[in-house]
């Protein structure tokens, strides 16, 4: 079962539900059972601009993780041929 997001129509209250395709959700501040269901900020949509950024964040980790990958491998060797050079 997914979770939503639901907005009460009685008294505006926002909250989360699991609940099954089709059912509604109770709302847990007034008892009301008409709540609506929201969209989800999470799912946003994917345009050229949001996938550039996701790319261009993606590739500025993958770059930190060689940076530090190619630092302890430099370390090793260095320590490897101090102790057996």
């Amino acid at each position: 079962m997914p979770i939503h997001d639901f907005q009460c129509r009685a008294c505006a209250h926002r909250f989360e539900d699991m609940v099954k395709l089709g059912a509604t959700a109770g709302c847990p501040a007034c008892g009301a059972v008409d709540a609506e269901r929201m969209f989800c900020a999470t799912a946003a949509v994917s345009t050229d601009r949001t996938r550039a950024r996701s790319v261009a964040a993606a590739r500025r980790k993958a770059s930190a993780v060689k940076q530090e990958k190619d630092h302890a491998h430099s370390e090793y060797l260095r320590e490897h041929i101090k102790d057996h050079g």
